[in-house]
């Protein structure tokens, strides 16, 4: 399973989705979409944005609760 985070530096709320992934001891990979044209057109007011295997799972406000939930549905149906 691969977890990334897409991102803007200087974000509060990307840096809390952070410690919420963090939290839960999710190894993830940050994005900075500045970086990447194509993602800050895609997502340019919705980060944070929380990816397992290319799909979005949450977006800004990423809330604890939910995302537990996405993760471990992901968890689930990786092992089927």
């Amino acid at each position: 399973m691969t977890v990334e985070l897409l991102l803007r530096k200087n974000c509060h709320l990307c840096e809390e989705a952070a410690a919420v992934l963090d939290e839960l001891n999710v190894r993830f990979e940050r994005v900075d979409i500045d970086a990447q044209p194509a993602l800050a057109a895609l997502y340019a007011d919705w980060v944070p944005v929380v990816l397992i295997d290319g799909h979005e799972i949450a977006r800004a406000p990423v809330e604890r609760t939910r995302l537990r939930a996405a993760l471990a549905g992901a968890t689930t149906s990786n092992k089927s």
